[in-house]
């Protein structure tokens, strides 16, 4: 299990935009993200700088501005968070899990 792959919500959310869209600048990310978190550029960019160094986006350069692109499937975030989750709270108990979620439900 990688902790790359281990996101805090807004981090996440920054992804989600990237899943949707498959590639985006920081000022595209940023308006996306506007009304739901109102960010400013500077954050969006600082993130980004971040999740790079972790190797979860990557970018290229086009017309002199960064496009990132996730290098990693949500679906593999996902799993890995869902991963950690059960082993911090259920001590790996998968099983604890389910049967949580399910009397949460009612």
């Amino acid at each position: 299990m990688s902790d790359a792959h281990l996101l805090t919500d807004l981090q996440y959310s920054i992804l989600r935009v990237l899943w949707d869209r498959g590639h985006a600048t920081a000022a595209e990310i940023c308006q996306a993200l506007h009304a739901e978190r109102g960010l400013a550029l500077t954050t969006v960019s600082t993130l980004l700088t971040r999740l790079e160094k972790r190797g979860v986006v990557a970018h290229e350069t086009q017309a002199r501005q960064y496009v990132y692109h996730p290098t990693v499937t949500e679906s593999d975030v996902r799993r890995t968070m869902i991963s950690e989750l059960t082993e911090r709270l259920f001590d790996g108990d998968v099983t604890a899990l389910m049967s949580h979620l399910l009397s949460a439900r009612e």
